[in-house]
């Protein structure tokens, strides 16, 4: 099997020969058309009954053959031995048919050798362009349609450790063991102990699985092979099952080694499962690879890691006891893991000193591993856009805006009574915020178009939460609303712009009744079971386990909560009118406002403030 650090070859074209075949079969069914019908082909027997009754036309005889027409105008063929043309000679003669002898010419020699020439030329064409095929493929691979595609990567190569991994101290943790025990395998086969045939780790995409997989065979430096599940799946019966058994096959041979399959869900499905039943090939697939997790001694060292962002629609028998029977969740990096995992990845970047990494991981709050590197990424590409040296706090920052908003949309053209409406709708939105001190801080207000988003307005939590109370769950649906509450109660009118709001407020509002028992009529109680994709043939909806008149009150308790919610939010915006003009007035000229700036802004905002009337003179003179 190659080497990682080998050249990736270019796999077979097989478009060139499937385009060469369908000349050929073209040609040859032109060339059928071309002679008009098949004539009849009669025996010689046949044919000197033909002569007698007086049906042959014409006759033709050329070599060991007989052309002709039938008197109904038919075309008809004899093969006829050589000794026999001088008596079908004679006897066609006193039949008076119009008879021709034709001897071999040079002419269809010539014929005979172009046609064997152009069979041999097709051939050898085909021939080569199968062999260059061959090559470019690595000598044997055309002929190896059911092999593993697993890549392998030896021990003796440049390998992750642990040290790459940023967090995931828990995590780590728990892998441990898998390393320890291919290091060290009689540790704990001397005690009777079975370390797990395969280790399942689940989280989102882009918190570090693959990495962490590639990790443990670096530590335990030991052969890894390394697969997508899409590559088992093929159009052709019995191939994807055929690259288990070799995968297996292959990693018995470098024994102690580690298997790790990407993405499984693509192979490891429910079986049965789908809109038409289950897919042969891919079931197939998955029972053998059931089959070679039972079938190994895992003694001999070899251990399977999979990774999924979709547990949920495995296979039970994949996840029973001896075969993935241990699963490691690997979940979003919390602040101080998003801080180690920025300066790992900025360690390699000129990096100003005065970029504060604690600020940065409370602002990626939600962020991934990938998109924290992607983030660095984005603003080193814009430091190189300026012409700068080192990357700078504002440039992170703007990369930040870049991931969660888009790029600016520079050329989309605003006009001033739509970026009026944008700065008081935004305003409105931290009026509410700033009123409810259970909420996260605004960081940022901006009527800068980014991708889809006209305008928005960005908070910073202070630190990463698991838990939402009734209360902030409630005063995150104002300040959603806080939006379209300032449309109508300043401009007077309102517009299409609180669209993204109320998906949001809606889908609040609807879990506080449904899913979190946050509802006074219905108590602590969930309602409605999510059946999940449709791909899992089951029910294309949400599957109701309750009865109408339960969902006429679900209705009222969440339009409740919306109105109530509504209504504070414009009382909020009806006090602080004035304040939240004069602030968008700002907003227009600057376009953005933040840091301790926006914070004396926004204290002008808070109801009841004793600075109050002080700080809006201020303003005013501003």
């Amino acid at each position: 099997m190659p080497e990682n650090n080998k050249k990736k070859q270019p796999g077979i074209n097989f478009l060139p020969m499937i385009i060469l075949i369908l000349i050929v079969i073209v040609v040859s069914f032109v060339f059928d058309l071309s002679r008009g019908t098949s004539p009849i082909q009669l025996k010689y027997n046949e044919y000197l009954i033909y002569v007698d009754e007086g049906k042959i036309n014409t006759a033709e005889i050329r070599g060991n053959k007989i052309t002709g027409k039938l008197k109904d105008g038919s075309d008809y063929v004899v093969t006829i031995y050589p000794e026999l043309i001088p008596s079908i000679t004679d006897k066609l003669a006193k039949s008076n048919v119009q008879t021709q002898l034709i001897q071999s010419s040079s002419s269809d020699l010539w014929g005979i050798i172009i046609n064997i020439g152009t069979t041999l030329l097709i051939l050898g064409l085909f021939w080569y362009m199968l062999s260059r095929a061959v090559q470019s493929s690595g000598g044997n691979q055309v002929f190896n349609f059911g092999k593993s595609t697993a890549k392998l990567f030896m021990e003796d190569k440049p390998k992750i450790s642990f040290k790459d991994v940023a967090g995931l101290y828990e995590t780590k943790q728990e892998l441990i063991e898998i390393v320890e025990f291919l290091r060290e395998p009689k540790k704990f086969t001397s005690i009777g102990a079975k370390i797990p045939k395969g280790v399942l780790l689940v989280g989102p995409p882009g918190c570090g699985k693959t990495l962490l997989a590639r990790a443990i065979s670096g530590e335990a430096k030991v052969p890894f092979f390394s697969v997508s599940g899409s590559e088992f799946v093929e159009m052709f019966v019995g191939v994807g099952a055929s690259r288990v058994r070799d995968l297996f096959m292959q990693a018995r041979k470098y024994a102690p080694s580690l298997i790790f399959i990407d993405e499984i869900d693509a192979v490891g499905r429910h079986r049965g499962a789908g809109l038409r039943g289950g897919h042969d090939e891919r079931e197939q697939t998955l029972n053998q690879l059931l089959v070679e997790m039972d079938g190994y001694d895992p003694r001999i060292g070899i251990i399977v890691i999979a990774a999924t962002n979709r547990p949920d629609i495995l296979d039970p028998a994949l996840l029973r006891p001896g075969r993935f029977d241990r699963h490691i969740v690997v979940n979003m990096p919390d602040r101080q893991e998003r801080e180690e995992i920025l300066k790992l990845h900025a360690q390699n970047k000129p990096i100003d000193e005065q970029v504060d990494f604690t600020v940065l991981a409370r602002r990626t709050a939600g962020f991934t591993g990938a998109d924290l590197e992607n983030l660095l990424n984005e603003a080193a590409i814009l430091t190189a856009r300026r012409n700068k040296k080192k990357i700078e706090m504002s440039e992170i920052e703007e990369a930040i805006d870049r991931v969660l908003a888009g790029p600016e949309k520079k050329s989309r053209v605003v006009s001033e009574k739509e970026k009026r409406i944008i700065a008081i709708h935004e305003v409105g939105h931290a009026a509410v915020i700033r009123n409810y001190p259970d909420l996260e801080p605004v960081h940022k207000i901006s009527i800068v178009s980014r991708g889809m988003a006209l305008g928005y307005t960005l908070q910073l939590p202070y630190d990463d939460k698991y838990l939402m109370t009734k209360s902030e769950i409630f005063h995150k649906i104002c300040s959603l609303l806080g939006g379209r509450a300032a449309e109508e109660v300043i401009i007077g009118e309102i517009t299409t712009g609180a669209e993204n709001d109320f998906e949001q407020v809606t889908k609040l509002a609807m879990d506080m009744v449904t899913k979190y028992g946050m509802s006074n009529l219905l108590g602590p109680r969930s309602f409605g079971k999510e059946n999940g994709p449709i791909f899992l043939g089951k029910d294309l909806v949400q599957e109701k386990d309750y009865s109408e008149s339960t969902g006429k009150i679900i209705d009222e308790e969440v339009n409740e909560v919306i109105e109530k919610a509504y209504k504070e939010a414009k009382n909020i915006i009806d006090a602080k009118k004035t304040e939240i003009i004069d602030i968008s007035n700002i907003l227009l000229q600057r376009e953005y406002l933040e840091g301790e700036e926006l914070d004396k802004y926004l204290d002008l905002l808070k109801m009841g403030s004793e600075q109050e009337e002080e700080e809006k003179e201020k303003v005013e003179t501003t």
